[in-house]
């Protein structure tokens, strides 16, 4: 499967936002990308970054948006995974919804909240998992990557490649926490022997990398960070190499004496 992701520098307007994510998927359907991603927050903006609170955002204008990404999904025959924020009552959502050819939904909503998170958000409880065509794949939300027993649950669904949304950024340079981030994301790429794909807003002082790590933690494709670009990597799993399998042999084991003690 073809496979994009497509940061911008995500703003607090969602008309901007979606102008960024237009021309991102019409630059991915010129490359005939079957799956394309893109940041946490894509569409609203991420509180207090962008927004002042995410109460504060238009959920019906929010929703137009949504509509419009929707119909470019199905008009260009593409899978479209994308963060926004979703009102229900007094509670809203980080989210992704993950946008089907076929004018379907599937939502994730962030469950590890803290801190900015936990001042504008809901807890979430869904699982994350989908399938699209032949693959199986995982969805998570930014803040969780620090947290094995999210991927851990994506482990045991068998998943073919996970997906990390970002917004993940500095108000100045910080090389540290970029490579500590990148280090969380090559863990549980490795630890769960799984394609992992991530996409962070293009800030100025971006600290988690949009790209594409292998089983075994290897960076097949990443973007220079800061920067509004479209990645596409050619993805078929292929066969497990010698430490691939003996992961994935052991953590069975694990995970079945943990589920019949």
């Amino acid at each position: 499967m073809r496979i994009g992701a497509y940061p911008f520098r995500v703003t607090g307007d969602p008309d901007i936002n979606f102008d960024h994510i237009k021309q991102g998927i019409e630059k991915a359907a010129k490359a005939d990308v079957r799956l394309l991603v893109f940041p946490e927050c894509a569409v609203t903006g991420y509180p207090p970054y962008c927004i002042k609170s995410a109460s504060d955002i238009d959920q019906v204008a929010v929703e137009r948006v949504h509509e419009k990404i929707g119909d470019l999904a199905v008009a260009h025959d593409m899978f479209l995974i994308v963060g926004t924020i979703l009102g229900d009552g007094s509670r809203c959502f980080n989210a992704a919804i993950a946008f089907s050819p076929e004018g379907g939904r599937a939502v994730y909503r962030k469950r590890a909240l803290w801190g900015w998170d936990r001042d504008n958000f809901s807890e979430g409880h869904d699982t994350g998992v989908l399938t699209i065509d032949e693959l199986k794949i995982g969805i998570r939300i930014c803040f969780e990557v620090r947290f094995p027993e999210y991927f851990r649950e994506l482990y045991q669904e068998e998943t073919d490649l996970n997906i990390i949304l970002f917004y993940d950024a500095s108000d100045h340079e910080d090389h540290e926490r970029y490579s500590l981030i990148k280090g969380h994301i090559r863990t549980r790429a490795v630890e769960n022997v799984c394609h992992t794909l991530t996409c962070n807003t293009a800030a100025p002082y971006q600290t988690a990398p949009t790209g594409l790590f292998d089983r075994s933690g290897k960076v097949l494709a990443e973007l220079e960070a800061g920067k509004e670009d479209l990645l596409i990597y050619d993805l078929d799993p292929g066969p497990m190499n010698f430490g691939e399998s003996g992961r994935k042999v052991i953590s069975d084991r694990i995970c079945g004496q943990r589920s019949n003690p």
